[in-house]
């Protein structure tokens, strides 16, 4: 079963509101599913602290993942679920490279600045680093996040320079959203929010799934192109 993990060095690129957002995805679609949190600040551990009734039955938040025990968690988790999804430490350590080397699809969430194109092509060094080391091709993709209408120069340089490098990028993006904030700050799912609790949450919603969508699209093309 696909092991997502979600890297990158840089702090405030939405890694761990993509993972939490795209591990409700799968549950409301009626998948288990496990969240893997190994991030020393456990946002996701909070996330689930913060309204524990609101917690989908079949999402398992595994808190206080290390470089000890993440090995064991994802493949007790891959043997059991749909879907393990695993939020990373954004510096590279040793549990990052062993969770990479571990990944079925490596998302390397990315606004759209240079800054963060520069740390988004250190956990592709990563990645290619655990390719050779377990002899095998380990697929990634960039995700966009905290995209906007309106697209900068920044953002549009770095597009182009990504698809001139030949390098992966998710089709959908994850639009900033004050839904996808919400959850963090109050917990339970973006599938709970009504709109006293933020402006048009169907929209983040349908962005919502249509990100998971491109993850399972990405993920089929990889296994047929691999078969």
């Amino acid at each position: 079963m696909p092991t997502i993990v979600f890297a990158n060095s840089k702090g405030g690129v939405g890694k761990s509101t993509s993972a939490l957002v795209l591990a409700q995805v799968f549950a409301a679609q009626g998948a288990n599913v496990t969240l893997l949190d190994a991030d020393p600040n456990q946002p996701l551990a909070s996330w689930a602290d913060r309204d524990p009734e609101h917690v989908p039955a079949n999402l398992r938040v595994v808190p206080s993942v290390t470089e000890e025990t993440i090995l064991d968690h994802i493949d007790t988790a891959a043997a059991r679920d749909p879907f393990v999804i695993v939020d990373l430490e954004g510096t590279a350590n040793v549990a990052v490279s062993y969770a990479i080397g571990r990944a079925d699809l490596v998302l390397i969430p990315m606004r759209g600045s240079q800054l963060d194109a520069d740390q988004g092509a250190r956990v592709i060094k990563v990645i290619n680093r655990q390719a050779q080391a377990y002899r095998r091709y380990i697929p990634y993709a960039v995700l966009f996040t905290c995209t906007t209408v309106l697209r900068g120069r920044d953002f549009k340089h770095i597009a182009n320079t990504l698809r001139g490098a030949e390098i992966p990028v998710l089709r959908a993006e994850m639009v900033e959203r004050a839904a996808f904030r919400a959850i963090m700050q109050i917990g339970g799912t973006i599938y709970d929010l009504e709109q006293s609790d933020v402006s048009n949450p169907e929209a983040a919603i349908e962005n919502a799934e249509a990100v998971a969508a491109a993850v399972v699209e990405h993920l089929r093309v990889q296994q047929e192109q691999n078969a």
